[in-house]
């Protein structure tokens, strides 16, 4: 990632370098958030690898936008006019996690927040500050900021703090009323009637990334105001929100507005990274184990997928029937996406997932680890990573798990304490018990887990000084429903999709230059300075065909799980990137053969129910040997497919 777009963005992206943040004069809209969703992005990236360079930028913009605080407090570049509260949002998010990498910063971050929080409060007095409705119901952002602040850097500033939390509860929407039985839609969204338009009252609740941003909604609001009836609407809302409208590889299927369940239909870049982010933090928060298990899936699929494997490309949306990324020929079968849709390149179709998509995994390793208790330290989104901390009754811990997860079933930690502690270690649900187990400074016995059926966590009681473990956690081929009698296969925490081949052109960039309207001046602005510097020449626009045929049906009883590696504690390091094509260990082979499935606006279309009593399509071509490969690798793939049995065919 800081070898890519995440890490080069503030040296020549127009919307980074050229902000009207950092006085400059390119945004790709009204809202100025360009800027905040880079920097929310890139504090954790700089400061997890530890990397100089990525730091430097990080204090470069965050000196110039607090030395350059408006008289009034405002933070960011709006006249008094103009000004709609949600581009802070993300700002504050940023701030949070500088402050919490590099304390010393305090003394010029600290009072430059609260004095903005004092003008946002007045704001919402005054009923301003949401010019749009992304500020409405993203709010919860925000509330996270604020309660940080209570935990971390109250001063006399309690009571202001919760009367801007209450206030903006009080102003934003109302996600608790929208997760009931009454007022979420359950249903197709394109078969709505009246159909939802951005300007219908639905719209702020189904806009995709909205959707996902507000999942975190009743925790946040829970937390201030120990209203526990949020809670039960808040689990309702993660669980319809992906039963209803979510893809196979854990993030929302949303052109914009959700939609369908239709494998055809998009899942934006944002969202995935929002997800994950909301996720996350709902774990944190409440604990229940599902929300750890949909973040890693969120994780290692959907964010991958949607990334070229050098980090300078990115699509805007990805589709889990896609056997080619180019461009598409209008119509397309999306609800407001345009034709460079799931191109991958510098800024196809819209620049906002080139300057968000840099929190996923940063974000996602900096909420690796989590206290447990008084005496416990729990690894919660599992993966390579460290931590040095102290348990909530101040024991000093350091652990580092070294593994290959979500490529092996093995993870080794050496762990560091100076006095007695619990290891708890989360179980994901998808586990096969009789062969996973933990085991403890090599001593040759093999301890089955147990772990919490709230957490998914299982506890280790460690002695202090050093300390080794071993876990391993085995899983088994899953095969899964879904819309239009296909079916998604999985193994652990990955996604796997038939490989359909690919090459790979190269095309120039086709940079995003639709106009705004300036509210100031009601003039319409182009998003970009032509004074921008030149391009770097990784910046290009990427397009990804089939080679081998896509409309493939499988027979599931076929299903074999491989893997190159050894799976030991010696185990090779992956290939470094991991997500390209034929870089995993891993991968199922099936066998299938081809049926009837036709295109749609460019794209497969969906296919129809089977009837009752029929389970499998039809064959029409040949019985044929099929891969599957993580779905995260193939940039074009087939990841809900069709079903025969070969037997009667």
């Amino acid at each position: 990632m800081s070898d890519g777009l995440a890490g080069n963005e503030y040296h020549f992206y127009h919307v980074v370098h050229d902000s009207p943040w950092l006085d400059g004069e390119s945004e790709y809209s009204i809202l100025n958030e360009g800027l905040p969703y880079w920097f929310n992005g890139l504090v954790p990236l700089a400061y997890g690898l530890n990397d100089t360079g990525l730091m430097l930028q990080v204090n470069d913009a965050c000196d110039y936008i607090i030395s350059h605080q408006q008289n009034d407090s405002w933070l960011g570049p709006e006249a008094p006019g103009d000004r709609d509260l949600w581009g802070r949002f993300p700002f504050f998010l940023g701030l949070i996690q500088l402050l919490e990498a590099e304390p010393s910063k305090a003394t010029e971050v600290i009072p430059a927040m609260y004095s903005f929080i004092n003008l946002m409060h007045s704001m919402l007095v005054d009923n301003t500050g949401f010019t749009e409705i992304w500020g409405q119901v993203r709010y919860p952002d925000m509330l996270i900021s604020l309660q940080w602040l209570y935990e971390n850097y109250p001063g006399n500033n309690t009571q202001l703090l919760f009367d801007t939390m209450y206030l903006l509860n009080e102003r934003g929407l109302d996600w608790s009323n929208y997760w009931t039985e009454e007022n979420f839609i359950f249903v197709d969204l394109d078969t709505v009637q009246p159909p939802i338009t951005a300007d219908s009252p639905q719209f702020p609740f189904t806009h995709g990334v909205n959707a996902v941003q507000g999942l975190k909604a009743g925790a946040a609001i829970y937390r201030f105001t120990g209203n526990e009836t949020l809670l039960q609407n808040n689990r309702n809302g993660v669980n319809w929100t992906f039963s209803y409208h979510g893809d196979p590889a854990g993030s929302l299927i949303g052109d914009e507005r959700e939609s369908s369940m239709a494998a055809n239909r998009g899942s934006e870049l944002c969202t995935a990274v929002e997800t994950m982010y909301s996720l996350s933090y709902l774990y944190e928060t409440l604990g229940d184990m599902d929300f750890a298990d949909r973040c890693e899936l969120a994780a290692f699929n959907a964010l991958p997928v949607s990334i070229t494997s050098n980090h300078w490309g990115r699509q805007y949306l990805a589709l889990a029937s896609e056997p080619f990324a180019g461009q598409l020929t209008s119509p397309n079968p999306f609800w407001n996406v345009g034709d460079f849709g799931i191109i991958y390149g510098l800024e196809p179709n819209y620049p906002c997932c080139t300057v968000n998509m840099p929190q996923g995994l940063p974000k996602f390793l900096s909420a690796s680890f989590v206290r447990v208790g008084e005496d416990g330290i729990g690894h919660s989104l599992l993966g390579p990573a460290q931590v040095s901390t102290n348990t909530s009754s101040n024991t000093p811990v350091a652990i580092t798990c070294d593994t290959n997860y979500p490529f092996s079933p093995l993870l080794n930690y050496n762990v560091t304490s100076s006095a007695p502690f619990t290891l708890c270690l989360r179980v994901p649900s998808w586990y096969v018990p009789a062969s996973s187990y933990v085991s403890i400074n090599d001593n040759g016995t093999e301890n089955s887990l147990s772990p919490d059926p709230h957490t998914g966590m299982t506890s280790i009681a460690l002695p202090a000084g050093n300390s080794t473990v071993t876990y391993y956690l085995d899983a088994t081929i899953q095969v899964v429903p879904r819309a239009n009698s296909t079916v998604a296969i999985y193994h652990g925490a990955l996604l796997y999709a038939l490989d359909v081949g690919q090459t790979i052109a190269t095309l120039p960039p086709d940079l995003y230059n639709v106009t705004y309207v300036d509210n100031s001046t009601n003039v319409d602005k182009y998003p970009y300075n032509v004074s921008s510097p030149e391009l770097p020449p990784e910046a290009h626009d990427f397009a990804f065909t089939n080679t081998t045929p896509w409309n493939i049906a499988i027979d599931t009883s076929t299903l074999r799980f491989y893997t190159t590696a050894n799976n030991t504690a010696n185990e090779p390091a992956l290939p470094n990137p991991i997500f390209d094509y034929g870089a995993p260990p891993t991968y199922i082979t099936a066998k299938g053969c081809q049926v009837d499935w036709p295109l749609y606006n460019g794209l497969p279309a969906p296919l129809p129910q089977l009837p009752d009593g029929v389970n499998y399509r039809n064959c029409t071509g040949n019985v044929t040997d099929l891969v599957l490969r993580p779905y995260g690798s193939l940039k074009v793939h087939m990841a809900e497919l069709p079903t025969v049995d070969l037997s009667l065919n």
